[in-house]
């Protein structure tokens, strides 16, 4: 008798059925877009942070640099003996410094231990994020001159006659008898041969050569960025000088990020960097998986709790650091896109109480005829809301499928989004999660792993599962006021609106 009497009234009001379904499929099916972009798009910057920091890294430490730390910049200086003195007076000279990346602050490798003894964590990794310089040039014969000249330590001093002006030197900056300068720079993170769990390396793979073992340790071997090597010119078996040591190249890697580069140009053994940099037990970055991914929060809150000086950030908060059109998108999602999916779904669910409020005005002689039947008001109400909710279930799978299909469009299109995640600044007391990649002089940003990444829209049974809830909420919502205002009717009232 209820479902007879529901598919009648359903049948009799198709205008009123489809409209209500109608747009409560337009809100559920922006609801299911919106929610499948949002994960895509966090997909797409967890794809790119995963180049930066190593697949499987939930959690990172880090210490803030203190404002002013890090001085003027990086800086040469030459004794008066050093150097190779040419015929014409010229000297050569070159020197390399391996030391922390601006802005980046060093801790005692002591934390470690720490990290890997708390409950939660499954694996743990540290690494030391260096900038390699070097600066070979050829300074001018200033002995012709007189005071002001510039030494061979670089510092302006006295020549032989102190009040004479000293003469410019001969063939200028880049010709003969002049000066001419080359400075190079390049990004070093030094890591744990044997840590392969977690770590920047685990979301590259390799191009050529070999990675590094644990028998690496201590010894001067280099793996190189595949970009960086193009660049510099160098494969497998060939040496790099690093902070004055020469390393041999005994592997080359690759992001496995589409054109994005790895965290890093060169990557060396930790105990070998830290030695080299003068940075000895020194770390700057941990690595941290958590044991399970319900933890990570918690987790979290245990390593800050450990560590209150530190900075603890998860992949959401480095989320933050990722700029570019995959920013731009995710503001986008995030702001007006959930706003616009509460405010057409309100739309929905008002426009559903509207019209059911309306077609229970409108059946006035009829449920006051049923009631003096012998309909009960409860009998009644439960007849309005089973109308209502299947009008919304119609609208729900409607919905469903209309989403469906938008998030297969988006998919085929597959819309391309540069993106960029930047560490830190790379100016004095600008810190940051993460380390530094090389390339930036002081007040730039210094960003990493740049690439182009395809956004792809995930379909998960829990949206799906939302997106029905929605529907039935909505008509139940729509029922319970139209089934609460028939209720109200009165065998009076509708035999006065038939007379």
């Amino acid at each position: 008798m209820f479902l007879t009497y529901l598919l009648r009234e359903l049948s009799n009001r198709r205008k009123q059925t489809v409209i209500v379904a109608a747009g409560m499929a337009l809100a559920i099916a922006l609801v299911i877009v919106v929610s499948g972009v949002a994960a895509g798009v966090k997909d797409a910057q967890s794809s790119v942070l995963e180049s930066v920091y190593g697949v499987g890294t939930d959690v990172t430490i880090t210490q803030t640099a203190e404002p002013g730390a890090d001085g003027p910049g990086q800086e040469f200086a030459f004794g008066s003996g050093d150097g190779t003195t040419a015929d014409d007076g010229s000297t050569e000279v070159a020197q390399s410094t391996l030391s922390a990346a601006r802005g980046t602050a060093t801790f005692d490798s002591s934390v470690l231990a720490t990290v890997e003894g708390t409950d939660g964590v499954s694996a743990a990794t540290a690494t030391l994020s260096l900038q390699a310089s070097s600066f070979s040039g050829t300074l001018p014969d200033f002995s012709q001159g007189g005071a002001g000249g510039a030494g061979t330590d670089g510092a302006t001093g006295g020549g032989a006659d102190a009040g004479t002006q000293a003469a410019p030197p001969a063939g200028g900056a880049d010709g003969a008898g002049g000066s001419a300068f080359d400075v190079d720079q390049f990004s070093v993170t030094g890591l744990e041969p044997g840590a392969a769990a977690v770590g920047p390396l685990t979301s590259a793979e390799l191009v050529e050569g070999r990675g590094f073992t644990s028998d690496d340790a201590g010894a001067d071997v280099v793996v190189l960025d595949e970009t960086y090597a193009t660049s510099a010119e160098l494969a497998v078996g060939d040496t790099l000088s690093v902070g004055g040591t020469d390393f041999t190249v005994v592997g080359i890697v690759a992001s496995t990020s589409s054109d994005a580069a790895t965290a890093s140009d060169a990557y060396v053994p930790l105990d070998t960097a830290q030695a080299l940099s003068g940075l000895t037990d020194q770390i700057s970055d941990v690595y941290v998986t958590a044991a399970s991914a319900s933890r990570v929060d918690a987790l979290e809150a245990d390593l800050q709790a450990a560590f209150p000086d530190a900075t603890v950030s998860t992949q959401s908060d480095l989320a933050s650091s990722v700029s570019g059109s995959l920013s731009t998108a995710s503001d986008l999602v995030g702001k007006l896109g959930t706003w616009l999916s509460v405010v057409v779904l309100a739309a929905a669910f008002l426009l559903a109480i509207l019209f059911t409020v309306a077609g229970v005005g409108r059946r006035t002689r009829e449920f006051g005829t049923l009631k003096a039947l012998g309909w009960s008001d409860a009998r009644i109400t439960r007849q309005v809301a089973g109308e209502s909710l299947v009008q919304g279930l119609i609208g729900g799978v409607v919905g469903v499928a209309v989403g469906l299909l938008g998030i297969l469009v988006v998919n085929v299109v597959a819309p391309t989004l540069s993106a960029a995640a930047t560490a830190q600044a790379a100016g004095p007391g600008a810190g940051g999660p993460g380390p530094a990649v090389g390339g930036g002089g002081p007040g730039q940003q210094i960003a990493q792993a740049a690439t182009d990444v395809a956004l792809h829209v995930p379909v998960t049974a829990s949206v799906v599962l939302l997106a029905v809830g929605l529907a039935v909420a909505g008509g139940l919502l729509a029922g319970a006021v139209g089934g609460w205002r028939a209720s109200r009717l009165r065998p009076a009232e509708a035999l006065r609106s038939v007379a």
